[in-house]
């Protein structure tokens, strides 16, 4: 084994063989690489086409969290402007509750007192004199006369002679002398 041309060849031979299983090994991977940039350019296209419309939806999608956060900041808000005016009735109440108790208080010491001085005091009754109208002479000639009024159909009422005591002035009768006359000679 001293030849080296022998060993030249196997040298050859040997480089040679792993000169072809590098190739080899390079050509698979080479497709393998081809295959993913396949893949890639796939999904780049495919992002490509989505990703604009799904940008646009988170876009609208934060905008729409931030006025749901406003709208819930305003209700959280309204709501303590709610507690608060609820809190202000409730004192308001509070203070009117305790005015009208000592109204209350107040009325049901009078009642009681004006109770005491009504069952303590004997009520004095004043009469009022009565009012009294002169006398009017009647005569014998005013009797039939009132006769003959009552038989006829026009019948004064309450209401006629009530008016009639408003509208027309008292007449003065002439009083008649009670002397019996003397027959004339």
């Amino acid at each position: 084994m001293n030849n080296p041309f022998i060993w030249l060849g196997v040298s050859i031979l040997l480089v040679s063989i792993s000169l072809i299983a590098l190739l080899t090994v390079a050509i698979l991977t080479l497709q393998e690489l081809a295959k993913v940039a396949r893949s890639a350019e796939k999904l780049l296209d495919t992002l490509n086409r989505e990703l604009p419309a799904t940008l646009s939806d988170l876009r609208l999608t934060g905008k729409d969290l931030s006025n749901l956060t406003d709208e819930v900041s305003g209700s959280v808000q309204s709501a303590r402007n709610v507690v608060e005016q609820v809190d202000r009735s409730i004192l308001d109440a509070k203070v009117h509750a305790k005015k009208a108790q000592a109204t209350t208080h107040s009325f049901f010491a009078g009642a009681n007192a004006a109770l005491k001085v009504l069952i303590q005091a004997k009520p004095r009754r004043r009469r009022r004199p009565p009012t009294r109208r002169p006398a009017v002479p009647i005569s014998p000639k005013t009797i039939s006369t009132s006769l003959v009024s009552k038989d006829s159909a026009n019948i004064p009422s309450a209401a006629d002679k009530t008016s009639k005591r408003n509208t027309e002035k008292p007449v003065k009768k002439p009083v008649e002398e009670t002397h019996p006359t003397l027959p004339p000679p």
